[in-house]
């Protein structure tokens, strides 16, 4: 039988490279998931978002965010976004600096 043999190295003794390292910059995204029932996606439900919003943003005297225009419409993030896409797509609103307003 052949036995192996085996070396021990001083790790302490070798020299090392040193690397000094430096704290990298988080490059993470913070997102949001969205979840919508299935049953309240669909073109008449988001149609009704889009008058929401729409309506909401008549009133305004200013550009609002999309926060600003769920609260004040009264209606979840998830359907200001819906109705809002739904606007964007017949040209109804533009979008400036992260604000909403009539086109």
């Amino acid at each position: 039988m052949v036995e192996k043999k085996t070396t021990t190295k001083d790790i302490a003794a070798t020299p090392k490279a040193t690397k000094k390292r430096t704290a990298k910059p988080s490059t993470k995204t913070q997102t949001t998931k969205i979840t919508m029932p299935a049953e309240a996606v669909n073109a008449e439900n988001v149609g009704f978002k889009a008058g929401d919003v729409y309506q909401t943003l008549a009133t305004a005297t200013a550009p609002m965010s999309i926060e600003e225009v769920s609260k004040v419409a009264g209606i979840s993030l998830e359907e200001t976004l819906l109705g809002t896409g739904w606007l964007f797509k017949e040209g109804k609103v533009k979008g400036e600096k992260g604000k909403l307003s009539l086109a």
